[in-house]
């Protein structure tokens, strides 16, 4: 079933798309919610006319997503600690609320659905996607780290540093029984 979206639906598309849709998904949802309609002639032309009018008020607000685009490029990175395993592994995920929440220390408002990222479960460099409008997205890099940041990397240095002076205790007191023998 062929729709026009009326507002953005994530997922699916940005306002003015024409977008096919499962027959149920549109009927069901999409028309009673009042998020589409559907793409006859008459809708067809009734858009057209209605986006040559608008062209100059979307490109203002596409120039308006490019500098917010372009303000998000220049941020200072982002930092993100979270409670870690022995082994790096995260103990649930970081996600696009996390990516929100930071952005908004920083005095971005950018709701949390336009933030797109991959599953982070562990401690390291990623990148989140902020779409925000149809052509404008912008890379946000971040990195997650251990809570307690550089204390958890020394304790785990001073943890690896003991291990060696263990065995060489435990090789001394078995050279010292052999000698003894």
């Amino acid at each position: 079933m062929k729709i026009i979206l009326k507002e953005n639906v994530y997922g699916l598309g940005f306002k003015d798309d024409v977008v096919n849709v499962r027959d149920g998904y549109g009927r069901n949802f999409l028309i009673p919610t009042g998020k589409a309609v559907i793409a006859s002639k008459s809708a067809l032309r009734s858009l057209e006319e209605d986006l040559k009018q608008r062209a100059h008020k979307l490109e203002k607000i596409k120039a308006e997503a490019q500098e917010l685009a372009d303000n998000l490029s220049k941020i200072k990175p982002i930092t993100i600690e979270v409670k870690v395993s022995g082994n790096g592994v995260i103990y649930g995920s970081v996600n696009n609320i996390h990516i929100a929440d930071a952005l908004k220390e920083q005095g971005f408002e950018i709701e949390r659905k336009a933030i797109v990222l991959k599953d982070v479960k562990q401690v390291g460099e990623y990148t989140a996607i902020v779409r925000l409008h149809k052509d404008v997205s912008a890379e946000i890099p971040f990195s997650v780290i251990a809570e307690g940041g550089v204390a958890a990397e020394k304790e785990a240095k001073a943890l690896t540093e003991v291990e060696p002076v263990a065995e060489k205790d435990a090789d001394n007191t078995v050279e010292s029984a052999d000698a003894e023998a």
